[in-house]
């Protein structure tokens, strides 16, 4: 089998909104509660499956009014609303392929993948509300969709009710638009190779990577994935808290738990407003009882101390699962221990936006957990750990995370881009996915994946390319060289932290931190924000001119550098960069 080209269930024929919806209702629970919505104020609405299938049904019905038909593109830049699930749903009833965005990407962010993606329809909102204070998407849309030739349509959910402009011919409210529709639409042949998902990762480049996934087997493997990884039962109340413009959204919120007929759980707001203990709110008041969240948010449920945990009555958590990052012993030990009491099973997993799923986790219940641990191969999985040349290494040693042999809801090639889609995953090892990942195995099986080998870096569970953030920074008048590199941070799990060698030594070094933040801001989003920025003469380069981002690395994490640096070209500047960190951390 070619690795870059292989299929499953070939010739097989279903639809991945019938297995999420029509299964349970044609099944007797149909009026089970499917889906609930929370918002940062308190509002909340309630949709059994009858009911969400009449709406999946409505909103389907809006798209082919539009002539969306099977393989056409559909973006989806939506915070986490009841309207985003229905938006997917549909896509997925009719065979478009859906792309959802980050809602907390900025302009620049959002263009480049429209641009790359090509949608035929935008689905946004007038604005969100974070922290109380309303974030305008609809002007996002508006400031760029004229560069965006494919779009034919923009639908607003009109969420806040703000006053926003629409274009005649072009801009249509959601709510108008589906009073009217059909709550009967039947679902298109889906056959189980073809595509249904476009997710964006960004790339060592900078250019994000529009990652392809079957639509029917991202359903099929995550319905046995969920099954195992969260003991799901008929009667769970699940909740995922990432929001939809991440993958694990789609992955457990949306495709694993409605696979397995639960109950799932969509809060749009932040989870420390208005309150610190929100989270705990949410918890207590729906009585979840399956949480999938990441580490960084239980990083800072522990930062709030042990006060905020026992006014609310928690007892009913069973399983807590995460990805996203490494999960370190000790809030592990905090998470089983204190808001667990240790009475719940803890899954660490770990999985990318290429593997749908996570190919790496415990089977709830059923295998001894490890603190810090990422798991064990997963079921139709084959993993290893390797050298730089390929070859395995051994129990303890740390090396190139690989995946041996595909499976279903592996990534199937790269949005337009299939010579990238090579070199970016199978050039590296002959024959195998090369994760991008660094990992260890245990004497036990265990593997435990400690960060990545290539120049991006997770910022609460948020893949960030240094390359994207070094562009930002150097469209800032004033700054000749930057480098980013991604730090510990007992929070969000890695924070960027910025050298610059700026053209004017004399410049006001205040006045420039916050225009190299504000054009951060603009470029990526608030979740790129740098922990800290410093200003350097030079930066460690080689001959050649490669900045050496590993021996700033080493300077701010270990205070010295192990290695030989005689071959770079100003070894000198090496102890300019560690007197500078070093009077910082006095």
């Amino acid at each position: 089998m070619v690795p870059t080209n292989f299929r499953f269930f070939v010739d097989g024929i279903s639809n991945p909104c019938v297995n999420l919806l029509d299964r349970h209702v044609e099944n007797g629970a149909g009026n089970r509660t499917a889906l609930i919505w929370e918002g940062e104020n308190g509002d909340s609405s309630f949709y059994t499956y009858n009911m969400l299938l009449a709406e999946v049904n409505r909103f389907a019905n809006v798209l082919k009014s539009f002539g969306v038909k099977k393989g056409d593109g559909v973006a989806i830049y939506l915070p986490n609303l009841a309207e985003a699930v229905i938006a997917v749903l549909a896509c997925f009833r009719i065979g478009a392929v859906y792309n959802a965005i980050f809602s907390g990407f900025s302009e620049n962010s959002l263009k480049d993948r429209l641009i790359q993606f090509k949608p035929k329809i935008v689905i946004t909102a007038d604005a969100t509300e974070r922290r109380g204070r309303p974030i305008f998407l609809k002007e996002k849309v508006d400031r760029v969709i004229d560069s965006v030739l494919s779009v034919q349509a923009v639908i607003v959910v009109n969420r806040l009710q703000e006053k926003i402009t629409m274009q005649d011919n072009r801009d249509y409210y959601w709510d108008e638009l589906t009073k009217n529709a059909s709550i009967h639409c039947k679902p298109k042949r889906i056959e189980a190779n073809e595509p249904g998902i476009v997710f964006y990762t960004s790339g060592t480049t900078g250019k994000p990577k529009g990652v392809v996934h079957s639509g029917m087997a991202f359903v099929i493997q995550n319905y046995i994935y969920a099954k195992y990884h969260m003991d799901h039962h008929d009667d769970d109340v699940f909740w995922c808290s990432a929001d939809i413009g991440w993958l694990t959204m789609h992955i457990w919120g949306i495709a694993g738990a409605l696979a397995n007929g639960v109950t799932t759980i969509f809060y749009e707001g932040a989870p420390d407003y208005p309150n610190q203990d929100r989270f705990y709110q949410i918890i207590e008041k729906y009585r979840v009882n399956k949480l999938f969240t990441a580490p960084t948010a239980l990083r800072m449920l522990k930062s709030l101390g042990e006060d905020s945990l026992e006014k609310h009555d928690l007892t009913c958590l069973d399983v807590i699962s995460l990805v996203g990052e490494p999960f370190d012993p000790e809030t592990w030990h905090w998470t089983y221990d204190v808001l667990g009491k240790k009475k719940i099973y803890i899954n660490n997993t770990w999985g990318q936006t290429e593997t749908a799923g996570t190919p790496l986790a415990h089977a709830a219940w059923l295998t001894p957990m490890k603190p810090g641990s990422a798991g064990i191969e997963f079921l139709g999985v084959d993993l290893a750990v390797v050298d730089h040349d390929g070859n395995e290494v051994p129990p303890g040693t740390l090396g190139n995370l690989i995946i041996k042999t595909p499976f279903p809801m592996l990534c199937r090639t790269l949005w337009k881009e299939p010579e990238r889609f090579y070199s970016s995953y199978y050039s590296q090892v002959d024959g195998a996915y090369y994760a991008s990942d660094l990992a260890l195995i245990d004497d036990d099986g265990h593997f435990w994946v400690v960060g990545r080998s290539d120049d991006a870096f997770n910022v609460a569970g948020h893949r960030i390319s240094t390359m994207e953030m070094e562009s930002a920074v150097l469209e800032v008048n004033g700054v000749a060289e930057v480098a980013v590199i991604g730090i510990p941070d007992k929070i969000k799990g890695e924070v960027p932290l910025i050298f610059v060698r700026i053209t004017n030594p004399n410049k006001d070094q205040e006045q420039l931190k916050a225009m190299i933040s504000n054009s951060i801001i603009h470029q990526i989003g608030k979740i790129a924000q740098p922990k800290e920025i410093v200003f350097v003469e030079a930066l460690p380069k080689t001959v050649s001119g490669k900045i050496m981002r590993r021996l700033l690395k080493e300077v701010v994490l270990r205070g010295n550098i192990k290695g030989d640096i005689t071959g770079l070209e100003n070894p000198e500047i090496v102890e300019h960069i560690k007197e500078i960190i070093q009077t910082k951390a006095k």
